[in-house]
Parts: structure tokens; C-alpha cells; sequence
């Protein structure tokens, strides 16, 4: 609709929403709210990047968004991405192996991160991250644990335990990659980009993609070295990050699914900084009652027009 296309927009919405209904009344109500949206938003639109950083609601969306994408590369996830060949290697499994194995690792990415866009309006964004952070914790401890405790030989890999080494396979990758690909992964591009209004997105979003980026070459260019000089307690770095995020999203991160847009601006300017009961919008109703009234105001225009229209046939 910001592109000038308000008939497929309109179209969207409808399908979206009421399967196809260009005239239902929340439709209308949506795409009428969108449209003032919109063209407020093009008349305000943000020139620097500044504004993110001297508006208040503004800045806050940027906190939640910088944070939650510097989050993501500390659940370990580019650990388990990038070296968990290196460690099959270490306990014993060839070369071509570790390739088919770290390809149904990849296949169950793409399946936990179809089921996130199945469920993910049904369960909120809050929850999934929290719950998402802690399923990782629970997977790197015991990942961690079957690395201290039956320690991989480099040297020998024929030495290597080979429970453990399939005990960390199927924990500490395949159920690993589960939990984080069906929550944390795509939450981390879902949130930041619903949050932010039209006029700020694309300078918020950019900032928070620069720091998911400085953060994974940071992973990757310290975990061959910390690996080779502390091995196993490397995890522990992990394990504490995915319980602490957890902990900071319960406390900071308002639930934002069931809202539309145009309605963000008013939830970070008036919601509390700390939110831990927050819940999701629905159909039936939002934060400041704009959307309902714009509702009965379309149905009661139709009521009028159909009125009108049963009195000429009269």
C-alpha cells in the first residue's frame, strides 16, 4: 500500500482475514487505518538516522530489535552451524558422514521454521523466544556435559565414545537446531521487522542486521580459539546466554502478535518498560480502541446504506 498498489492491499487483507470479503467491515476498518497510516508516516517519514536514537518510542524498538538479533548469535548457534563437523571428525565419524548427518540437520532447520510460520500468530512471538531460548540452554548443557565427561580424541577418533558422540548428534545439533529453528531463528527477522513503523523500519531493521552480523563474525572468529584453549567450557558461554536471554525477553519484549502496524506506536509509547504479563492482541480488540471504533463506524455505514437501499426498492 506504501507503494501506491491499495487495491491489492485491500485484496490481502480480505484474504488474510475474511476470506476474500473486500467489505467486511474489519477489513475496511484495517485498510482505512493503513491508509492514514501510511500517508502520515510518508509526510513524517524519518530523514537520519537520529531519529532513532532522540525518539523515545523509536529508540526503544531499536533496544528490543538490536538486542534480540545479538541474542540469536549467542544461543550458539553458529557454533553448533560451524564446527559440529569438526567434532563428528573428532568422534569418529568420516568425512562423508558428517556430510549426510549435518544434511538432516538441515532438513530439520526447514521443518521447525515451517512450523514457526504455521503456529507462530496462534502462540504470540514472546513465549516461542522465551520458551526457544531455554529449549537451547537445555540442549547445549547436555551437549556439554557428554563433551566433559567423554571428551572427543583427536588424535584416535576410533577412541572416541560413540554413545556420547551420537548422544551429542541427536541432542546437540538435531534437537538443538529443532528448538532454535522453530523459535529464536525466525522470531529474530519476524519481531524487528513489525515493530518499527513504515518511516523508521528499513534504518531499524539495517542496524539490527549490522549487529547480527558483527555478532556472528565474533562467534566465528573466537570459537576455534577458545575451543583449542578451553574445549568443553566454551558451551558454558552459551548455556548462560540462552537462560539470560530468556530471563531479559520475559522482562522486556511486550507481546506484538495480533497487532497491526499502524498500532506499534502506540504500544512502545505507553507500554510499561517491564513486561512480563503482556498479551497478545486480537481481532476483538487493541490497545486504544481505534480500530473498534473504526469498525462500528464502516458497520454502521452499511446498516445506513442497506437501510436506504430497502426503502427505494419500497
Amino acid at each position: 500500500m506504501s507503494n501506491g498498489q491499495t487495491e491489492k492491499g485491500l485484496q490481502t487483507l480480505a484474504k488474510l482475514h475474511s476470506h476474500g470479503n473486500t467489505q467486511d467491515a474489519w477489513v475496511v476498518a484495517e485498510f482505512e487505518s493503513i491508509q492514514d497510516a501510511v500517508t502520515y508516516e510518508k509526510e513524517h517519514e524519518a530523514k537520519s538516522y537520529a531519529e532513532l536514537f532522540t525518539n523515545k518510542s523509536s529508540f526503544r524498538r531499536l533496544f528490543i530489535a538490536v538486542a534480540l538479533q545479538a541474542s540469536v548469535q549467542m544461543t550458539g548457534v553458529s557454533v553448533i552451524q560451524y564446527y559440529s563437523v569438526e567434532i563428528f571428525a573428532q568422534i569418529g565419524i568420516s568425512g562423508d558422514d558428517t556430510l549426510k548427518y549435518q544434511a538432516i540437520s538441515s532438513l530439520i532447520a526447514l521443518l521447525a521454521q515451517f512450523l514457526c510460520l504455521m503456529f507462530i500468530d496462534k502462540f504470540g512471538r514472546r513465549w516461542p523466544l522465551i520458551l526457544g531460548n531455554i529449549g537451547n540452554a537445555l540442549c547445549f548443557i547436555v551437549a556439554t556435559v557428554l563433551l566433559a565427561k567423554f571428551p572427543p580424541n583427536a588424535e584416535d577418533p576410533s577412541k572416541s565414545n560413540k554413545g556420547a558422540g551420537w548422544g551429542f548428534i541427536v541432542v546437540g545439533c538435531w534437537l538443538y537446531n529443532f528448538t532454535f529453528s522453530s523459535t529464536c531463528g525466525p522470531l529474530s527477522w519476524i519481531i524487528p521487522a513489525e515493530i518499527f513503523d513504515t518511516r523508521t523500519r528499513s534504518k531499524g531493521v539495517s542496524i539490527a542486521t549490522m549487529v547480527s552480523f558483527a555478532f556472528n563474525t565474533m562467534i566465528g572468529q573466537t570459537t576455534s580459539v577458545a575451543i583449542d584453549a578451553i574445549g568443553w567450557r566454551w558451551y558454558i558461554v552459551f548455556i548462560v546466554c540462552n537462560f539470560t536471554n530468556a530471563l531479559f525477553f520475559w522482562a522486556i519484549l511486550p507481546e506484538t502478535a495480533g497487532r497491526p502496524l499502524e498500532e506499534m506506536n502506540y504500544l512502545f509509547t505507553n507500554a510499561p518498560l517491564f513486561v512480563p504479563g503482556t498479551a497478545a492482541g486480537s481481532r476483538k480488540g487493541f490497545a486504544t480502541g481505534e480500530l473498534e471504533a473504526r469498525v462500528e463506524e464502516v458497520e454502521r455505514k452499511g446498516s445506513i446504506t442497506i437501510h436506504q437501499e430497502e426503502t427505494q426498492r419500497i
